[in-house]
């Protein structure tokens, strides 16, 4: 089965059907970043490597977006269609916080410390069909 078509195809990569984060790693300090960058902050060396951010956190904070974001946001909503949704900032296993969208907008159902698991929701609709961006759920192994 084909992948879907994705907002940022270099922010995701496949195992079998596993969506996980690609960022970089710097060759000289270890220090990881996503999205992927060309140089690190840490200790200045511009010699980075790809790397697996992978696709399971835990949730380190979170809020819940109540209206429509501003342009550049091109999900193609209204805000007659805008549908209230999650965000947070997941940590992954290498430290790094990641912020992204959750698939839960109701509070009672958010706690800090709580395991997610990346996956794939659509963005938006084109011409040539839907566009996935990636987000966070609750894990189904917790």
């Amino acid at each position: 089965m084909p992948h879907p078509v994705l907002a940022s195809p270099d922010l995701i990569r496949f195992e079998g059907d596993t969506p996980h984060l690609v960022g970089s790693r710097c060759d000289e300090c270890g220090e990881v970043y996503f999205p992927a960058t060309d140089s690190c902050t840490r200790c200045t060396a511009t010699r980075m490597s790809p790397h697996d951010v992978g696709h399971r956190g835990t949730l380190w904070s979170w809020t819940i977006q109540g209206f429509l974001p501003k342009a550049p946001y091109n999900s193609g909503e209204t805000p007659e269609t805008f549908r209230p949704y999650g965000v947070g900032y997941v940590e992954m296993a290498s430290g790094i916080k990641v912020e992204s969208r959750l698939t839960v907008a109701d509070e009672t159902q958010l706690q800090i410390g709580m395991p997610l698991e990346l996956t794939l929701i659509p963005y938006r609709t084109t011409g040539e069909g839907e566009v996935f961006t990636f987000a966070f759920r609750p894990s189904a192994s917790a």
